[in-house]
């Protein structure tokens, strides 16, 4: 016979919660460990991260479609574009007309990745209505 706190005790394989149910989900299924948030937050960046490192640019036609589909999905936050060089991120060139171009959905961020302030102001121009900003640093003391 095993101990109940041994790997072959009875509560080996399953995950064991509190003996009454802190909260409940929209489900009505109580809660496992009151120490999880009530929600996530998606952020779906396919149309920037994930095009931007494809072999082929997309066409601007194909891009609207994907952004217009993703929130059509029930998405609310998509990261549609990025306001980086285009010489050095062609992919993300039409970010200014796809963000122009797309139907935007109520409730929906359309966020956009900018590395500095020209970046910044081209999002603010089209209309973003979020930004990621990012930055990289290095040992180098100027």
């Amino acid at each position: 016979m095993s101990r109940p706190d041994s790997p072959q005790g009875p509560d080996h394989g399953r995950i064991v919660g509190p003996s009454k149910p802190q909260s409940t989900a929209s489900t009505g299924y109580p809660r496992v460990n009151s120490g999880l948030p009530d929600s996530v937050s998606i952020i779906e960046v396919s149309p920037r991260d994930g095009l931007q490192n494809e072999s082929t640019t997309l066409a601007l036609k194909e891009k609207i479609r994907l952004v217009e589909a993703l929130s059509e999905a029930g998405l609310k936050h998509i990261e549609t574009g990025s306001f980086v060089n285009p010489q050095r991120v062609p992919p993300m060139a039409d970010s200014d007309q796809l963000f122009s171009a797309i139907s935007r959905a109520p409730g929906v961020t359309y966020s956009a990745l900018v590395p500095n302030q020209r970046g910044l102001a081209r999002a603010v121009a089209v209309g973003a209505s979020g930004v990621a900003v990012f930055a990289a640093a290095s040992g180098a003391v100027a």
